[in-house]
């Protein structure tokens, strides 16, 4: 991502009504992303828990709302040390022009804090679908809290922040590979692993209850991901979002193909699910790489990512770990895969001088800058989100009751429903079902 790092010209800029409104739709093309995803959970789970997963994601745009104007801003893009910032001006957003420019670049302050507020609000809601069925909804609210102050807000000022630590190391991260994906996918997984299985894991069928729901949430992702990717270079006077965008399309296409192609090698057959999962897959590892990277290079980020999360998903079962929607197998390793993959295939030409094992000099320098941004990421987010699900769980409770679980959580906790059958039972099968009902009456009167 474009940073305040970046070396001011000799002439000051000047606001620039093109990347400003650029900025405000790419701002706006994030956002649905949230309700996209809420989509994409939502049809990937059984009947009885899809209003809850649709409120897991939806209120992570409340809560990281308020927090990140209050504070996460500051702390994750202020100047104070390469470990986390801080700059009181931009608490509660209460001293900044509305003309102010973010530092280096030609949109405004609040439109770079609004953008940034949009990657907060998804990375949280990313880690509910791993968390499917079984969370207090009240326990859930206050770990997206939690988490983006404890987690997000520091992982995302180490990547992103002018002096964090990763940043002036040369850990290249486009749009989120590690601040997002792997911060989310190792998040998930440290929450799985301290709060349990879903009851019936490995033993009841949890199909999902609405493929096209899926689809329709994958869609969606796919489109404001455009916003995600493209409008992370806070503008287009060079090309490099363009090379974004144009990436980001690419990369997706391959991995889809890629992970049907997969699937109908593996398990003889092509689903809708694998295109959906696919396509994500895609979007993950090209968000890090896209603009370090050319179309073809994006090619085999996506294939690559595409065969190795299908082949991913798999491994809760045999390692044991509920990830209900396979976020870790999605996110985590899409993320993984797409951040190292820019230490082949950068070619020098994009976002960064850097060049990958492929380019240049053929140097593997750029390789382990991205291992070790992987690594930390990775290992802070997974330690540091198990112990707060650890300590969660041990004071307000993690889970929902075991009946509570079985009967349904939507009901549990929001006392609704997704899908109203009462009127179902009409024509045909309601006069079937009238006569079944007065024939074992008479037999109780007899």
């Amino acid at each position: 991502m474009a940073s305040a790092a970046i070396t001011l010209a000799a002439e000051a800029p000047k606001l620039s009504s093109a990347n400003t409104g650029f900025m405000l739709i790419a701002s706006a093309l994030v956002l649905i992303m949230t309700p996209g995803l809420a989509f994409f959970y939502g049809g990937m789970v059984r009947v009885k828990s899809t209003l809850n997963m649709l409120m897991m994601s939806f209120i992570s745009m409340g809560i990281v709302t308020i927090l990140w104007v209050l504070y996460g801003f500051s702390l994750a893009f202020g100047t104070n040390n390469s470990l986390i910032g801080w700059d009181s001006d931009w608490f509660g957003l209460r001293k900044i022009g509305l003309t102010e420019l973010w530092p280096g670049y030609t949109i405004p302050i609040f439109v770079f804090m609004v953008f940034q507020m949009m990657f907060a609000i998804i990375t949280p809601a990313l880690i509910s679908g791993a968390l499917a069925d079984r969370v207090k909804f009240s326990a859930w609210a206050l770990f997206v809290a939690l988490w983006l102050t404890i987690v997000y807000v520091p992982v995302a000022h180490w990547v992103w922040g002018a002096d964090g630590w990763a940043f002036k190391l040369g850990v290249i991260d486009f749009a989120g590979g590690t601040a997002v994906h792997i911060n989310a996918g190792a998040g998930a997984l440290g929450v799985i692993l301290v709060i349990g299985k879903r009851v019936g894991f490995k033993k009841d069928p949890m199909r999902p209850h609405s493929l096209p729901l899926v689809m329709l949430g994958a869609g969606l992702l796919w489109f404001g991901w455009f916003g995600f990717n493209a409008g992370s270079w806070l503008g287009n006077d060079d090309g490099v979002g363009a090379l974004m965008f144009v990436n980001t399309q690419v990369a997706t296409a391959a991995a889809m193909l890629a992970w049907l192609a997969y699937e109908k090698i593996r398990h003889g057959a092509f689903t809708t699910l694998g295109a959906a999962s696919g396509a994500v897959a895609g979007l993950v590892a090209i968000t890090p790489s896209g603009g370090a990277v050319s179309p073809i290079g994006a090619i085999a980020v996506g294939a690559i990512a595409g065969v190795a999360c299908a082949a991913a998903v798999g491994l809760k079962f045999k390692f044991g770990y509920d990830d209900s929607l396979d976020v870790v197998g999605v996110h985590m390793v899409g993320g993984i895969i797409g951040s190292l993959l820019i230490g082949f295939f950068a070619t020098g030409k994009g976002q960064s001088a850097a060049t990958g094992v492929f380019y240049g000099d053929h140097s593997f320098t750029q390789l382990w800058k991205q291992c070790a941004g992987v690594g930390a990421v990775l290992a802070y987010s997974l330690i540091a989100s198990a112990v707060l699900a650890f300590l969660l769980d041990k004071t307000i409770g993690m889970r929902v009751t075991e009946d509570a679980e079985v009967a349904g959580i939507d009901q549990a906790e929001h006392a609704e429903t997704a899908y109203d059958f009462s009127g179902a039972g009409g024509g045909i099968a309601g006069s079937a079902s009238s006569v079944l009902a007065a024939t074992e009456s008479k037999k109780v009167d007899a």
